[in-house]
């Protein structure tokens, strides 16, 4: 059995960061994932998801200091499920991502992008630049008789 979920969203907010009495830390983010499709119409609609996203110990750390709201993260985790009675006595329920990794996507600044340091522009391929990029290495397939089985 498996339970993994895999999300690329942005931040609705800056993460809620909390120390427990053990000291332990815990955040919740809020993060919005979109679907872009057409509708019947031909129009382009998109629609919105929120997820809450639940971060522990040195990764709710990281986060504090790293993601803020607007922040386009990658996360994965496992999809878990709460229930509680509140105060006034009513039954609530959470359906949350518990985090195991979190990547900050966003750009840094002061490094190019994917696009500037890896991978060669139309514009450089047409008029002959000069690139300064060194392709993989690449392994060969084995012929047939070559696998070990």
């Amino acid at each position: 059995m498996i339970n993994k979920v895999t999300l690329i969203g942005n931040l609705g907010a800056d993460p809620e960061i909390r120390t427990l009495e053990s000291g332990v830390s815990v955040a919740k983010l809020n993060l919005a994932t979109n679907e872009n499709y057409k509708d019947k119409d031909g129009n382009w609609q998109t629609e919105t998801e929120w997820h809450t996203v639940i971060a522990w110990r040195d990764l709710a750390n990281r986060l504090q200091s790293q993601a803020k709201k607007g922040s386009l993260l990658y996360v994965e985790g496992k999809l878990t499920h709460r229930s509680w009675t509140d105060a006034a006595g009513q039954p609530r329920k959470a359906t949350e991502v518990l985090a195991n990794l979190v990547r900050v996507l966003d750009k840094r600044e002061g490094t190019p992008s994917y696009n500037q340091s890896v991978m060669p522009t139309p514009e450089s391929q047409d008029t002959g630049a000069a690139q300064n990029i060194t392709p993989p290495q690449v392994t060969p397939p084995q012929a047939a008789d070559d696998l070990p089985f």
